[in-house]
C-alpha cells in the first residue's frame, strides 16, 4: 500500500472481561462554535485470526 496510515491500540475490556487492543481513529467533530475530540472504532475485519 502505497499510501498507509497506522493507528493506535487502545485496551479496554470486552464483555467477557477479557482486555483486547483495538485500532482507533482520532476524530476532531465540530459544529458552529462547538468542537469535541473522539475516538471511532477501526473495522479492520480481524477480530479472529486464526492461525496455521
Amino acid at each position: 500500500m502505497l499510501n498507509s496510515q497506522r493507528f493506535p491500540l487502545v485496551e479496554s475490556r470486552d464483555v467477557f472481561g477479557d482486555i483486547d487492543a483495538v485500532p482507533v481513529l482520532p476524530l476532531t467533530l465540530s459544529y458552529k462554535n462547538s468542537v469535541v475530540n473522539v475516538s471511532g472504532l477501526l473495522d479492520t475485519q480481524a477480530s479472529i485470526n486464526v492461525l496455521p
